[in-house]
């Protein structure tokens, strides 16, 4: 017998609340329900599979000591990004100086034409994902939430707390950033795309 949406959401909210309440044998199926959108937006802000796994972990952990604040009421799923979203940004932040003074040395060692040789051989998903990665981070956060994670615009409001407008105000501006960086930086991103 398949379940309806609703008793879905049934299911979920009961196990929040059972989970609230200390039951770990009810936070285990919804973690594992969550854990791999919680991974891909990690890895998707942070860039390498261990710090994703690490923030991962923290942002699970954070929910459960947390769990009895949240409104069971709602959907879990933006709660587990945001917590995620915010931890990302941390560990970023803590490690900026330092990745920024490696990614200077190593660029400096790699002769140009290394790089544009490199360029030749990524397919366009791994350039796209560089072109986004230039942005500043709260421009990738609104892009990834609302393209990679596939999360609806009322979706994106829920896990970064702010309004659906300010969401789709701040997407625009992202996109037009991101589109300005491919015309200079990446344009055989556009190449057989134009209109």
């Amino acid at each position: 017998m398949k379940t309806t949406s609703a008793e879905a959401y049934l299911d979920e909210t009961t196990l929040i609340q059972r989970a609230a309440h200390g039951d770990a044998a009810a936070w285990e199926p919804l973690m594992q329900a969550h854990q791999q959108a919680v991974f891909r937006l990690c890895y998707l802000l942070l860039g390498d599979p261990d710090d994703a796994e690490d923030v991962a972990q923290e942002t699970f952990l954070r929910a459960w000591n947390y769990l009895k604040r949240f409104d069971s009421t709602r959907p879990l799923r933006p709660w587990l990004l945001s917590i995620a979203s915010n931890l990302a940004s941390n560990r970023r932040r803590s490690a900026g100086r330092y990745l920024a003074a490696l990614t200077r040395a190593f660029q400096n060692e790699i002769p140009q034409a290394n790089l544009e040789e490199k360029n030749l051989q990524n397919n366009d998903a791994n350039e796209l994902w560089k072109a986004v990665q230039t942005l500043n981070f709260q421009d990738q956060q609104i892009i990834y939430l609302r393209y990679f994670m596939d999360l609806s615009v009322n979706e994106t409001s829920e896990v970064l707390q702010i309004a659906e407008g300010t969401v789709k105000s701040r997407l625009n501006r992202a996109l037009e950033k991101l589109r300005n960086v491919i015309q200079k930086d990446f344009p055989f991103l556009t190449e057989g795309h134009e209109a």
